[in-house]
């Protein structure tokens, strides 16, 4: 009997990619933190937008957001 696997994780580097690119540091909590309220505000600015992902990509004093949309 097989066991069950998460099918985001178990695609990870083979179909898709991360839905965060960044290296956390000492600060890692507050970073997550702050990902979650980008997500969660997006989500709920464009709740009738579809919006199928949201892509945060951080390097030390720029933050890129990118929105996929279906």
């Amino acid at each position: 009997m097989g066991q069950k696997t998460n099918p985001i994780g178990n695609r990870l580097g083979i179909i898709r990619g991360w839905e965060s690119n960044w290296y956390g540091g000492n600060d890692y909590g507050d970073k997550l933190a702050e990902d979650d309220k980008i997500r969660k505000y997006i989500h709920a600015r464009l709740s009738k937008a579809s919006v199928s992902r949201v892509i945060i990509e951080r390097t030390l004093k720029l933050v890129t957001v990118t929105i996929t949309t279906a």
